[in-house]
């Protein structure tokens, strides 16, 4: 049994719940056991749901004894149902040969990383026999599991991701204490043992029946909202259509609610040539990035997934290519560098024009209303709506988060401090938005000292971001924190204290603005480079991301060493640093007209609707990804190809849904918080300014929304 062992060690590593140092010392232990004894004895329940019949085939409703004491009036009516269970099968009724059929088995491949047998799920759920005029027997499925980890002499708590799970289908009326009862006499007869109690559990929790709860009063609040949302939209849009030819003189009521005037505007595609001031190889960024977020998490729930080759996670993970994944969170960093640098570009600009004036309240409010109505709609949405749209044996283990944390901290998400205040996120992935928005509260004083105190200012804004780096890395350093997945450094207390908290990632935003000031300052300057400079400039921009992304490969062995506290401390401070320094030449280059192929793709107007979706589509990513993978009904199989079609299928249903979504309620609002502050300048504005303020406005909120700094 050692290489069961094993697997059962690397399998733990791979869900992240043992550090490599622990690795070692359990292998150690493991070697204790290596018989083919404990292999057999697992066999032999590979017919469970035979056994079980055979065990108790005469079974009757007097038969109280076998209820191991128990004399609740629930568990007579189970016994009885049993009883029936019992009859139905011998008699090879229907519907008791769908009961026993729906059962699963010890699943083949365990020593491949095959843990879960799900039976049949919907066979289970569908039975419904009547007994007689105020009795029927329908069917309950549950997850009966087995700590292998404990049968071959161990107690560490932290395998118990290695449990094996095999369905059973009871009738509704057993709870789980009364399944384990009768359990626990058949695994004496069929293990030899004279107490099983430890070698398997069956939780109420794992148990689902064919019920329809009652919808709550926040359920049918939210179904109303979004029909009163859809049903405007509709409404506005068929008058637009039929009653306004001359697009220009839709009322302005009406065009905000239009989905036809919206997907006007959103699939327009701005002329390059006739913006030349417009940064337009951010909307490329911006979209490359999004899709590498969305890659990531698909492979973060494939990897969670219940795969019949669980084992190859391991391989996986000591890829070269791997580490494109591992290392995604980069495109966060992107999008910070983006928000700084939109910031401060334009902003300089507005300054400039208003002679230093600054509405701030209005700044403040402006951010506020762009970014919260979508984010308190996707709480009700992801609260209430997911169950309605998933459903599965495997409904709470295969998702990314449990949403019921909403009920308790929903404010502190609209209050954008849930990356502080508490480590139960209502939708985790909005971490980004608490941060942003609190680097945002920050803005019109480093907007103000770099336009009162311009070099000396930007000067300020490096020392500061070096103060914040350093920061991180005493925090790394004095807490003794691992950064690598496999040695524990995704725990949540780390990942909160080093990855989620505003001060360590406000290196690549503040390297973002100042960027912004250089390029305010060269705006309208023609730099010449020679060849040898662009070359170069460009070579240090690629190894910079490269270094990035693959310096800690030699570390991917799962056994193999890893880095030190110091090295680790030392690389993820710098990439927070070397990383958007890498952008700013992209950027420089693809302005400047030094970026040849790179600012042809990253510049191509194909990207403008996407970048114009992409807040919606980082909002409701997410959704697509629960429904798709807490629906499952049998076992996955990991590999890149099957990721890859899992995630253009997210990817594409992800569009789908913000693209109606920003139609429905994203557009709508943005045009009501236009028409509630609408825009006061004494003149119009020149083309250009204009042109880039709009560029802005397409931005999504997580960079920028709309800056709004008019006075």
């Amino acid at each position: 049994m050692i290489r069961v062992a094993l697997l059962i060690v690397g399998l733990a590593v791979a869900q992240g719940a043992l550090p490599t140092q622990d690795v070692l010392l359990k292998a150690g232990e493991y070697g204790v056991s290596s018989s083919m004894e404990d292999y057999e004895r697992l066999m032999e329940l590979r017919s469970l749901g035979m056994e079980f019949f055979r065990e108790f085939r005469n079974i009757s409703a007097k038969d109280v004894h076998l209820l191991d004491g128990r004399f609740d009036q629930q568990d007579l009516v189970c016994l009885a149902d049993l009883a029936q269970f019992m009859g139905g099968l011998t008699s090879g009724q229907f519907w008791a040969l769908k009961m026993i059929d729906a059962w699963g088995s010890i699943p083949s491949g365990y020593l491949f990383g095959n843990l879960v047998d799900m039976g049949n799920y919907e066979e289970c759920l569908r039975v419904d026999s009547t007994i007689s005029e105020t009795h029927s027997i329908q069917g309950k499925y549950c997850f009966m599991e087995l700590p292998i980890y404990k049968w071959l002499g161990l107690t560490a708590d932290l395998l118990k991701v290695t449990n094996m799970k095999t369905a059973l289908c009871f009738p509704s009326s057993c709870s789980a204490s009364v399944m384990e009862t009768f359990l626990k006499q058949l695994f004496q007869r069929i293990l030899g043992v004279s107490d099983p109690s430890n070698l398997f559990s069956i939780s109420e929790e794992t148990c689902k029946v064919k019920e329809t709860e009652a919808w709550d009063g926040l359920t049918i609040f939210t179904i109303v909202l979004m029909s009163a949302f859809a049903t405007t939209v509709i409404g506005c849009t068929l008058y637009d259509y039929f009653c306004c030819p001359e697009q220009d003189k839709i009322p302005h009521l009406i065009k905000a609610f239009s989905a036809r005037a919206t997907s006007r505007n959103l699939f327009t595609l701005a002329d390059i040539k006739k913006s030349p001031n417009v940064i337009h190889c951010l909307n490329g960024m911006r979209c490359i990035s999004l899709i590498w977020v969305i890659l990531g998490h698909e492979y973060i729930i494939s990897l969670k997934a219940p795969a019949i080759n669980r084992g190859d996670n391991l391989r996986w993970m000591q890829q070269a290519f791997t580490s494109f994944i591992l290392y995604a969170p980069f495109s966060v960093d992107t999008f910070f560098f983006i928000s700084g640098l939109l910031l401060v570009a334009i902003g300089l600009r507005a300054l400039e024009k208003t002679q230093g004036k600054l509405n701030v309240p209005l700044m403040y409010l402006h951010r506020y209303l762009r970014l919260t109505p979508i984010v308190a709609v996707a709480m009700l949405v992801y609260l209430k709506l997911l169950p309605l749209f998933a459903d599965g044996p495997m409904y709470d283990s295969t998702g990314f988060f449990d949403y019921s944390t909403c009920e308790s901290t929903w404010y502190l998400t609209l209050l954008y401090v849930q990356n502080y205040a508490t480590n139960d996120m209502c939708l985790p992935h909005t971490w980004y938005l608490a941060v942003d928005m609190q680097l945002y509260l920050f803005s019109p004083i480093l907007l103000i000292v770099l336009y009162k105190w311009g070099k000396k200012g930007a000067a300020g804004v490096l020392l500061l971001m070096l103060l914040l780096s350093a920061c991180l890395f005493a925090t790394i350093m004095t807490n003794d924190y691992k950064i690598m997945f496999k040695d524990g450094g995704q725990v949540p207390e780390v990942q909160k204290k080093i990855y989620y908290y505003t001060h360590t990632h406000a290196a690549p935003w503040l390297i973002g603005t100042i960027f912004g000031y250089f390029l305010h300052l060269i705006s309208g300057r023609k730099l010449q480079l020679n060849r040898l400079a662009v070359w170069s400039g460009w070579l240090l921009c690629l190894a910079m991301m490269f270094t990035a992304i693959f310096a800690l490969f030699p570390y991917a062995k799962l056994l193999g060493s890893s880095p030190t506290v110091l090295e680790g401390a030392l690389y993820y401070t710098l990439c927070r640093v070397g990383w958007p320094l890498a952008l700013c030449w992209v950027v420089f280059a693809c302005t400047k007209g030094y970026g040849g192929l790179a600012n042809s793709f990253l510049s191509s107007p194909l990207w403008q609707p996407l970048s114009k979706l992409s807040y919606s589509a980082y909002i409701w990513h997410i959704f697509i990804q629960e429904v798709n993978n807490r629906r499952i009904r049998s076992n996955t199989y990991f590999s890149n190809y099957d990721v890859m079609l899992n995630f253009w299928s997210t990817f594409g249903f992800t569009l789908l849904m913000s693209y109606v979504l920003y139609v429905a309620i994203e557009a709508p609002l943005e045009g009501l918080e236009r028409m509630m502050f609408p825009n006061r300048r004494s003149s119009p504005p020149k083309p250009e300014v204009r042109i880039e303020i709009k560029e802005v406005e397409q931005a999504n909120p997580e960079n920028l929304t709309k800056t709004d700094l008019e006075s």
